[in-house]
């Protein structure tokens, strides 16, 4: 039987599992992965992210949808997230703008991406967060991302710091292979996956996780669809 010492560790492993989990979907344009990439939609084009995830050392269950359009020179969008174990609701607005870098052939590029979080069922201070991505193109089929920023907890408002590394490596025009390390909350994270391109508009990400000293688990889905603002 584990001690209460051991209890209390997991319930806090879990619960800064599904902060990271709910805090990624709700600003990065590459879905639940945690690193961000430096880029955002074209000119003219929506994204619709939707994506499904359970982890923690007591699993915990996440959903999000996040509807994202290009306006101008940035991206605007809203993020709807449903987490289990605790129940809660959140919802908030995201911006990035693409600062340098920006047109389609460049080999390095930074933006700046932040939200705004409201737990709609626990109310308290609203969680936020300021991210800044950079990637560089290493090849035409690898791609490496470094983020720097920090996360301010829904209802505590308990600043943390958050950095991490992400690559992507390209096999084919269909398929992607995945990896990052990240630091959120507090807590390191380690994510392996691959992205699978139905069409150009069209991708599905399948990643697993480990986070925290424990090495709790975690098995993501997401659905991402590209198309043109009417």
């Amino acid at each position: 039987m584990r001690t209460t010492s051991s209890m209390k560790r997991s319930m806090a492993l879990a619960g800064a599992a599904l902060l990271c989990l709910l805090r990624a979907g709700s600003v990065l344009a590459g879905g639940h992965l945690d690193v961000d990439d430096a880029g955002t939609l074209d000119p003219g084009q929506c994204l619709v992210e939707t994506w499904g995830g359970r982890a923690g050392a007591v699993p915990a269950t996440a959903l999000h949808v996040g509807p994202t359009c290009r306006v101008g020179p940035i991206e605007l969008g809203m993020n709807f997230d449903r987490a289990s174990d605790p129940r809660a609701y959140y919802i908030g607005p995201q911006v990035k703008w693409t600062w340098f870098g920006q047109a389609a052939d460049a080999r390095f590029s930074g933006a700046v991406s932040a939200n705004v979080t409201f737990d709609r069922t626990n109310r308290g201070k609203p969680g936020r967060q300021l991210v800044f991505p950079f990637t560089w193109v290493a090849t035409k089929s690898w791609q490496i991302h470094a983020n720097i920023g920090a996360d301010w907890a829904t209802v505590s408002g308990e600043r943390t710091a958050r950095h991490g590394l992400g690559t992507e490596w390209a096999l084919n025009d269909k398929v992607s292979l995945l990896a990052e390390r990240n630091r959120a909350f507090d807590v390191w994270t380690t994510r392996v996956g691959a992205r699978f391109n139905f069409t150009p508009l069209i991708s599905l990400d399948v990643t697993t996780s480990r986070t925290g000293p424990e090495h709790a688990h975690g098995f993501y889905v997401g659905l991402n669809h590209e198309f043109k603002r009417p």
